[in-house]
């Protein structure tokens, strides 16, 4: 049987080093907000990055780490897929960084920004690479996370959330089924809603913007419905598994975006699936955007806890646009 079937052969993941208590950020904060983010979205801490350090020094580390697991040369790659809306510069991408800086010369590049939907999107992108690309053999797919570097750190609607991190999967081919299905949704109306808005077009960073609005920094200009998630992902799931052919029921791990764990409690229970066949992050980590949910499922596996060879996994995620995915697969070992 011809090895056609793109398949997850290894995962990733990188942290910095330096950990921010819910204390600290109350510090920065000048107000008490760890006891409500304990409770109501399942923080504790979270990783900032080194003065020193960018998006793509992250995504290396993490990147090096699935590849030797893979034992996959990063000079054997044929493309790098970067999900990120935090990259190093506006332009060039930041896939072209991660190439240079793992010595991957013979790969192709490019970025992915869907925000925190990025990295489910970019696995999509790279299962469809190495199906219509018969001479491709690996694809590293790849999400970074730098928000601590347009944090407004009096602004307590988001200051408390975001971290910094990377996760990274080794895509490959096998004789076997990996890659099911995927869904992709968006509802652009929420786009104005949460993001940062400075630095391109739209406010470019003239002086005087910069006068009046400060630094490109994450803002929260207005509510989500607090029910989005809940509403969206059974639906967007369920699109994903139709084109696989299966049920929740046969679904053994799921794993979300990694932004607040009442959310994915309550998933569980609308699915009806019990909250073993879930995994999270965020507790000690905090909100890490495009690869969290590769950093969990990273984490899992890193526990004992991961998906087994013939068991099915599902992604989903969504984030700012709004944007969303969810990705079947079905693991290799």
């Amino acid at each position: 049987m011809p090895m056609s079937h793109p398949q997850i052969l290894s995962t990733g993941s990188y942290v910095p080093d330096r950990i921010v208590t819910n204390a600290e950020v109350d510090a920065l904060l000048g107000e008490a907000t760890s006891e409500w983010l304990l409770q109501n979205v399942g923080i504790r801490e979270r990783r900032w990055m080194a003065p020193e350090q960018t998006t793509s020094d992250l995504i290396v580390q993490a990147a090096q780490r699935a590849l030797a697991k893979a034992g996959v040369a990063a000079a054997d790659l044929d493309l790098i897929i970067v999900s990120t809306d935090t990259p190093d510069y506006l332009s060039p991408a930041t896939a072209v960084v991660v190439q240079h800086k793992l010595g991957a010369l013979r790969a192709g590049c490019y970025d992915v920004n869907s925000a925190c939907a990025g990295w489910v999107t970019a696995l999509d992108q790279g299962a469809r690479y190495l199906l219509t690309e018969p001479g491709a053999r690996y694809v590293l797919v790849a999400g970074g996370y730098g928000m601590s570097r347009f944090l407004d750190l009096k602004d307590k609607k988001t200051a408390n959330l975001f971290a910094d991190g990377a996760g990274a999967a080794v895509l490959g081919r096998g004789d076997q089924p990996g890659w099911l299905g995927s869904n992709l949704l968006a509802v652009g109306s929420f786009h104005d809603a949460l993001g940062i808005y400075g630095g391109g077009t739209f406010r470019p960073s003239t002086p005087e913007n910069i006068t009046t609005f400060g630094a490109p920094k994450v803002d929260f200009v207005r509510k989500f419905p607090r029910t989005f998630n809940t509403e969206y992902w059974p639906r967007l799931i369920q699109g994903a598994l139709d084109k696989a052919g299966l049920t929740f029921d046969q679904v053994d791990h799921y794993f979300f975006t990694q932004l607040n764990l009442r959310t994915i409690e309550q998933m569980m229970q609308t699915l009806g699936q019990p909250i073993s066949k879930t995994h999270w992050v965020m507790d000690k980590w905090g909100y890490t955007g495009s690869p969290c949910v590769v950093m969990a499922l990273d984490d899992a596996l890193a526990q004992g806890r991961g998906p087994q060879p013939g068991q099915v996994v599902v992604f989903c995620a969504s984030g700012g646009g709004i944007t969303m995915a969810a990705s079947v697969w079905k693991w290799a070992g």
